[in-house]
This record gives C-alpha cells, sequence and structure tokens, in this order.
C-alpha cells in the first residue's frame, strides 16, 4: 500500500483546509491576546452594525510558482483533492509524433501556467479564492520507446506483473499521465477540461481520469488513509531526495519517475479485526502512528528488534518491514498518495510515489506481494509509469530536453 522511506521531511505538507501553518498559528496567537481587550469593543462595533471588532482572516495561501527547476506538482505542499488524467497518443509516423507532442506540451505549459498564476481568461477561474493549483505533466513507456524520447533510464521500463495484481488496462498506462491539485475540486474540473481541449487538438485521446482527496488534519500531522492509519509518516528530506528521487546530474536532473498504483480496499474487513492485530499487521499503532518499536509517530522503525521470546517486535509479515528502506540498501521514495471513493465497494488508496529508478518499487512491491499481512485486504486494480518532466523556467516549455 504503501513504501516507509525513512527519515522525515523537516516541514509536514500542507493538507486539508491549506491554511498556511505559520499564518494560522500567528493568527491564532493574536485572537488569544486580544480576546479580553478587544470583546467590548467587539461588542460595540457589532450592535452598529460594523465588522470592526471581527478578527482579520489571514490572507489566502498563493499558488505554488509553477515556473522552475522541478514541476510544482512533486515540490509544492500537498493540496487535499486531486484528478489525474492519462492521454493516447494519436499514432503517426515518428516524426509527425514528436511534432504532434511538442505542440501539446507547449500548449499543456501555457494552460497550466495560466492556471496556477491566476491569468486564465476562463471566467470559471477568476474572481473566487486562489485555485492553488500545481500540476505534473509526464510521459509514459509506450511513448518513450515509440518516439524515441529522451528519458531516463534509457528504456523507461513498464512495472512487471506482480502477484495478486488484479489490473483493469482501461484504468492504467498511457503515453501522457497530467495530475492536477488543488484545494479543491472546482479548479480541477475546470483546468482538466481545459488540458482536455488541448490533448485532443494534438489528436490524443483519453485513456483514464481518476480524482482523488485527502482528509482535513489539524496542523503539522499526518493525514489517515481509509483504514485509519496514518499514511506518508516519512518522506526523504532534500539530501535524500537529490540521491533516491530525483534525475542524475544532466538534463534530467530536476526529473523523477512516477509510479501510480490504484489499490482497492476492503475497510470494512479491515476494520472487523480486533485493534491489535489491524496494529501488528501495518507495524504501527493506529492511535499516534509510532512503530511498535517507538513511542512517536517519527521514530524509525526498528526492524530487527526482538521480544523475549525471540519473534520480532515489528512481525515479519508487518507491511512497516516489508517496505523498509533497510531491506532495500536504504533506497527511499517520495509518497504523495490520495484516497479515492468511487462506490461502496470501490474505494482504497491511489499511491503515487516517485523515485529515480523505478527498479526500486519493485524490488518493494515483490517483497509486499509475497507476504504483506495486509495482502488480503487489498486488490491493486491499476497501474502506470511516467517519466516527470523537469521544470519550465519562465518563457521556456515543458520538454524541451525529450527531444534532444
Amino acid at each position: 500500500m504503501h513504501a516507509e522511506t525513512g527519515k522525515a521531511q523537516d516541514r509536514p505538507p500542507t493538507v486539508g483546509g491549506g491554511v498556511d501553518r505559520r499564518a494560522l498559528l500567528a493568527g491564532g496567537a493574536v485572537l488569544a491576546a486580544g480576546v479580553g481587550a478587544g470583546l467590548g469593543a467587539g461588542i460595540t462595533a457589532l450592535a452598529r452594525g460594523g465588522d470592526a471588532g471581527r478578527a482579520a482572516a489571514p490572507p489566502p495561501e498563493p499558488s505554488a510558482p509553477f515556473h522552475g527547476d522541478r514541476q510544482a506538482g512533486v515540490t509544492a505542499p500537498q493540496e487535499p483533492a486531486t484528478h489525474l488524467l492519462a492521454f493516447d497518443l494519436a499514432p503517426a509516423a515518428t516524426s509527425d509524433g514528436r511534432a504532434a507532442l511538442r505542440g501539446l506540451l507547449g500548449e499543456l505549459t501555457r494552460v497550466l501556467a495560466e492556471a496556477a498564476g491566476g491569468t486564465s481568461t476562463d471566467p470559471r477561474l477568476r474572481g473566487g479564492e486562489p485555485a492553488r493549483l500545481s500540476s505534473l505533466v509526464g510521459v509514459g513507456p509506450g511513448a518513450a520507446a515509440r518516439l524515441g524520447l529522451n528519458v531516463p533510464p534509457p528504456v523507461l521500463p513498464e512495472l512487471p506483473a506482480f502477484p495478486g495484481d488484479r489490473l483493469d488496462p482501461a484504468r492504467g498506462g498511457g503515453d501522457l499521465l497530467v495530475q492536477l491539485c488543488a484545494a479543491d475540486r472546482w479548479p480541477l474540473t475546470v483546468v482538466a477540461e481545459q488540458v482536455c481541449a488541448a490533448a485532443g487538438a494534438a489528436g490524443a485521446a483519453v485513456r483514464w481520469t481518476q480524482s482523488g482527496f485527502l482528509p482535513r488534519t489539524a496542523a503539522g500531522t499526518t493525514p489517515r488513509n481509509l483504514f485509519g492509519f496514518k499514511d506518508g509518516t516519512a518522506n526523504p528530506d532534500e539530501e535524500a531526495a537529490r540521491q533516491w528521487v530525483w534525475g542524475p546530474s544532466g538534463p534530467h536532473q530536476h526529473g523523477t519517475v512516477l509510479v501510480y498504483r490504484r489499490i482497492r480496499m476492503d475497510t470494512a474487513a479491515f476494520a472487523a479485526l480486533p485493534g491489535d492485530r489491524q496494529d501488528l499487521a501495518m507495524g504501527r499503532r493506529s492511535g499516534d502512528g509510532a512503530p511498535l518499536t517507538g513511542t512517536a509517530e517519527h521514530d524509525e522503525p526498528d526492524i530487527y528488534a526482538k521480544n523475549p521470546d525471540g519473534s520480532y517486535v515489528i512481525p515479519a509479515a508487518a507491511h512497516v518491514r516489508l517496505s523498509s528502506p533497510r531491506l532495500d540498501g536504504g533506497a527511499r521514495m517520495l509518497r504523495r498518495g490520495y484516497s479515492y471513493d468511487d462506490g461502496p465497494a470501490d474505494k482504497g488508496l491511489l499511491f503515487c510515489a516517485f523515485m529515480r529508478d523505478p527498479a526500486q518499487f519493485t524490488r518493494v512491491q515483490n517483497r509486499l506481494a509475497a507476504r504483506d499481512a495486509l495482502n488480503p485486504f487489498l486488490a491493486h486494480t491499476a497501474s502506470a509509469v511516467a517519466y516527470v518532466l523537469p521544470g519550465a523556467r519562465e518563457g521556456a516549455v515543458l520538454g524541451e530536453g525529450l527531444f534532444g
């Protein structure tokens, strides 16, 4: 379901309501200091029909800048709503296909930059609260091979089949993948419409779409998945990300690889387990998110600690143990997952993880598929891989390095 990634980020991502935490804390301090002194004045002002006694709302959080070395859909604070779209490019000769893709990437750069910057001419994106839109664009293995695109590694691989997979081809794969994230669903719907129009004009067809969400969480806390456990506790910091997430020095330095898995979760069956059995299956305590070997959420799990009888404190089949970086040479991935709900019998996790080499995911997933205690409650129903392009500087276009 997710991979433990070791060292936590210094600043957890913003989720839920999306209000900047520092602004929220500062605003709370001001309110607390002014409750006694301002109460009488506030009542007087309200009696006059004014709003002088009303606390000023914190300024709305701006959208992440679109332009930069890396795409904001990977680096910006994680927003509570997401929408993924995958497209199949039109069949064409290699030269024509490359030209069509180059033109489409130019149009997507314009659409996404305008939406993120608040300069879109679409009236539905103007006049309201900032959308806080961030996005990413990536190319799939089929397009990379067919069009001879310059992506790392030399051939971007499809994921292999894993035991227990129940993949629906219509829900996975694709030549071009776009992920949109925002403060709420409204701007996602509008921008997705614009993205689809640009793709259609270039002869591309929608292959699949998928929406997801995060729960509202208190400032500084980790969101929970639909099993009720905190998901995304540990992500690599910048130093570790340079080694394991971002590409090597050169034209791919600010690119990465996205592995996407749509994982249906049997929430009712899992909820029927006693709480201690849930904790043992996960390797963490549901209440505070701490590993079974620790006392706090961000303690690193000690997968080698044993009980007096010689058994592992974190059981051999626990999800946290099998996905530990200690079993994979320290390799870590950046997780930015979402929940989804497509009906009573189809809800679960949209696993979105970023890494330099997708072989890392293959190693972890093979271990999980073989013996994960969560397997009876999970079904992987869709899968995709995409090379996430480096960002575009002001005046540049996404994907310029693909055609070198």
